[in-house]
């Protein structure tokens, strides 16, 4: 079991990571009012591990703060690699089917040079989801990694 420990949205394409403490999940708009909350391409929230993240940083000798992987829920205590049909539990409403490895793209290395190589193994880049339940998530809220 884990549990969350951020949770960001960007209002538009682009634009800064706003961080927040709370967020209701809706299936309209994904987390909170994020400008890609709304289901296509596999992919409407997007979830990364603390301890990936860590791994990045080490390996880049560098401290960036966990919204530059510009995604929606970062947890800790689960991992996330290979759990393709898998189901995250976010508190006691939300739950997530995970629907793909969340691939890094260029955009990362704009954030930092080298970020999108540093995310590439072992799916450190996070999962992308399909809200399945809506619900109100925040910070310290538990995490179960559900087997399909």
């Amino acid at each position: 079991m884990g549990e969350v420990i951020g949770i960001a949205t960007r209002p538009k394409k682009r634009a800064p990571m706003d961080v927040y403490y709370a967020a209701n999940v809706t299936f309209a708009k994904g987390v909170g009012d994020d400008s890609r909350g709304k289901f296509r391409n596999h992919r409407q929230v997007t979830v990364m591990s603390k301890e990936s993240w860590d791994e990045v940083c080490s390996e880049l000798d560098r401290r960036l703060h966990w919204a530059t992987r510009r995604a929606n829920i970062l947890i800790s205590g689960v991992d996330l690699e290979n759990t393709v049909g898998n189901y995250l539990r976010i508190g006691k409403d939300v739950l997530l089917k995970v629907t793909g490895e969340l691939e890094p793209c260029n955009r990362m290395d704009e954030q930092h040079q080298g970020l999108t190589e540093a995310l590439k193994p072992n799916w450190r880049g996070g999962v992308c989801c399909e809200l399945i339940s809506e619900g109100e998530i925040k910070e310290r809220d538990l995490v179960t990694l559900i087997n399909k």
